[in-house]
């Protein structure tokens, strides 16, 4: 149906202005982005294929639908945006926009305030830059003294099964940054985040390296979509 067949307080934006964002569903919030349909599908019928599961087609093996929900919608890369019929340059331009602004809010957050004041936010953070990769990442934020967010760099990629990582350039690193302490990141592209004995024994040899130069180890967080897993909160530290 499209939207301008709904009751006035019914449509989304409509809703939105006057109830507050909470009070939509995600397919919703997703319509007010995208703005339009497509030729024979609404608005909100195109935000919910969005969202919903992806599902192989049985006879050509071709995968179509959604992302599996918002989280997967905006951790999709541009190419896996293209794929999807009726999303054209601009409706895609949108959706990678609303993915930069979170990433970046996020950022600032994590700039303003101690790492241990929002533990949630710096794993939301991770899944938006990581989570999503078809390939295993290494990240590392280098924090000051007051445990605030100085940067974020992608150090080391690998293949799905393996990433190898350089202590000594994690050092040097974190000698330019003058970062007092980091937080160790990767993602596990299978989906899974328990921290695998390759994952502790890393953990360990950077500790070990980065107190050689009195910079403090304050958590290894494993990303994939929809997941994310505290080494620290595990007391795997």
């Amino acid at each position: 149906m499209p939207l301008k067949d709904l009751p006035r307080d019914a449509q989304p934006r409509e809703k939105l202005l006057a109830r507050g964002p909470a009070a939509l569903a995600d397919a919703e919030l997703l319509a007010i982005v995208l703005r339009t349909g497509t030729a024979g599908k609404g608005v909100l019928q195109l935000a919910q294929e969005l969202l919903d599961l992806p599902q192989a087609d049985a006879a050509t093996g071709e995968v179509r639908g959604g992302f599996g929900g918002i989280a997967g919608l905006l951790q999709a890369s541009p190419q896996e945006l293209a794929r999807i019929k009726g999303l054209g340059p601009a409706k895609r331009a949108q959706l990678l926009a609303v993915l930069e602004l979170s990433r970046r809010a996020l950022a600032q957050r994590l700039r303003e305030r101690t790492v241990f004041d929002s533990p949630e936010a710096v794993k939301h953070y991770l899944q938006l830059h990581l989570a999503a990769k078809a390939h295993e990442v290494f990240a590392v934020l280098f924090l000051d003294n007051q445990h605030r967010l100085i940067a974020m760099e992608e150090m080391f990629r690998g293949t799905l099964a393996q990433t190898s990582v350089y202590p000594r350039e994690v050092v040097l690193h974190a000698l330019q940054h003058q970062a007092a302490a980091v937080v160790l990141a990767h993602n596990h592209p299978s989906g899974a985040v328990q921290a695998s004995p390759a994952d502790l024994a890393l953990t360990q040899v950077l500790r070990s390296a980065l107190g050689l130069v009195d910079v403090r180890v304050l958590d290894h967080i494993i990303v994939a979509p929809g997941a994310g897993l505290s080494m620290a909160e595990q007391g795997l530290l």
